[in-house]
């Protein structure tokens, strides 16, 4: 071989090599740090083998962070992710605005007839899906059957809030560092108020009367603060105040919690043996009511969102419905067991009986989400939408911002009755700033 020839052929390798290269897309992913995220990033090899063309970098960041960080980004268009992990929060009110890519066109085989309707509906504007849901979740209360009974208690399948008071009180040791109840109390729209926003739903509170007039100063809410704030004082963790998911997660898996009320989607964990002390000691129940017709679940799922500014939205799709299909819930039953398969999203996974089988909470998540009502959430008639949040854009701040004032008072720099009074004058204030009210 001349080697002229040689060397035009090394020049069409090299030319092969670059084409192919090129052809690779990398896309960035935001996600939030919670164990079915974690597990999805150690299961990657399975998306690469099927997409060697597609590279995917994560930013994963603790829950509010991340709610910051992809709301700004998608607001300014600022491209710096191509695939968000976003709440049922955000999606309406970001696909009504266009913010969003519609998901309309994914193909008959992803199913999405089989998503859940109560979650594909909060992922839905106008008939268009906005999102795809990673996992669904209600919330419930999980609790030491051991500890029950040697109070003498039986955990009713659906209790009442004096019931859970009752159990905290008999179960609380601080002297072995077991406490009754483990609450969230880190300050965040979708921490300690994602909590308290649907506790005060059972005790017939809301954030706003139909004028939308902000109802903080109402007997209702007094008393939903005022019991939170007993049952943690006296029978909550130290330093409660600083307390999301995450730390609840581990003091209950480190047993040092009679009773647990948070998302559905912690069951998995809480009975995982290999991360558990307790799993074997695990019942669940309804999140509790107060016989007004509305129990203090919540209804909410982490879904992969992609923002309408990104370039890779064909490798942004590709990947969503990967990481959202029946096939990789298989991919985690396989690898994992199916009790670790994410839950609350599509209807097949509860008419699977291996995972029935393997998931004692299945039919109490199932029921849990489906007793939650976003165009009902309240005993009183409400002028919004959303379980434990209100679906307004100005709401992400306005939560916050209340979820601080509570936070402070389980922290005891300020009373119950301070942090109600400032709970009302600033939503007061922002609302009229915003226009709902004069």
């Amino acid at each position: 071989m001349s080697v002229t020839i040689r060397a035009l052929m090394g020049a069409c390798a090299l030319g092969a090599l670059g084409t192919a290269a090129l052809a690779e897309t990398t896309i960035t992913v935001a996600t939030v740090n919670n164990g079915d995220m974690i597990r999805m990033q150690g299961l990657m090899d399975a998306f690469y083998e099927a997409h060697p063309d597609i590279k995917v970098e994560w930013v994963t960041l603790e829950e509010n962070v991340l709610r910051q960080r992809v709301t700004q980004d998608v607001a300014t268009k600022g491209g710096q992710f191509d695939v968000m992990t976003i709440g049922t929060y955000e999606v309406p009110i970001w696909g009504e605005r266009g913010w969003l890519v519609s998901l309309d066109d994914l193909p008959e085989s992803y199913d999405a007839d089989d998503i859940l309707p109560a979650i594909r509906g909060g992922l839905t504007v106008d008939d268009h899906l906005y999102a795809a849901p990673f996992y669904g979740e209600s919330s419930m209360v999980m609790y030491r059957k051991d500890l029950m009974e040697a109070a003498g208690l039986e955990m009713p399948e659906a209790p009442t809030w004096d019931f859970i008071k009752e159990a905290a009180a008999a179960m609380t040791d601080k002297a072995g560092e077991v406490y009754g109840i483990c609450l969230r109390g880190k300050a965040g729209w979708g921490e300690n108020m994602a909590f308290l926003t649907a506790m005060s739903n059972s005790y017939g509170a809301r954030w706003f009367d139909m004028d939308w007039k902000p109802q903080f100063d109402s007997e209702a809410w007094k008393a939903t603060l005022t019991d939170y704030l007993d049952l943690m004082n006296n029978y909550g963790p130290p330093g409660a105040s600083s307390n999301g998911f995450n730390e609840n997660l581990a003091l209950f898996q480190s047993g040092k919690c009679g009773m647990w009320i948070d998302a559905t989607v912690a069951a998995s964990f809480v009975t995982n043996p290999t991360d558990s002390t307790v799993a074997d000691k695990v019942g669940f129940a309804l999140a509790p009511d107060n016989g007004l017709g509305k129990r203090g679940n919540w209804l909410w799922a982490w879904n992969l969102g992609i923002p309408a500014g990104t370039q890779k939205e064909d490798a942004a799709k590709t990947f969503v419905e990967w990481a959202t299909s029946k096939e990789y819930l298989a991919l985690v039953a396989e690898k994992e067991g199916w009790a670790n398969v994410p839950p609350g999203t599509r209807t097949s996974l509860y008419e699977n009986p291996e995972y029935l089988e393997a998931a004692p909470f299945a039919q109490m998540t199932l029921d849990s989400i489906n007793a939650a009502d976003p165009q009902h959430p309240t005993v009183d008639e409400v002028p919004y939408v959303g379980v434990q949040f209100v679906a307004i854009p100005e709401f992400q701040g306005l939560g916050t911002a209340v979820g601080q004032q509570f936070s402070a008072a389980l922290a005891g720099q300020v009373t119950a009755e301070q942090a109600l009074q400032s709970a009302q004058m600033l939503t007061e204030r922002e609302m009229m700033k915003a226009g709902y009210i004069k």
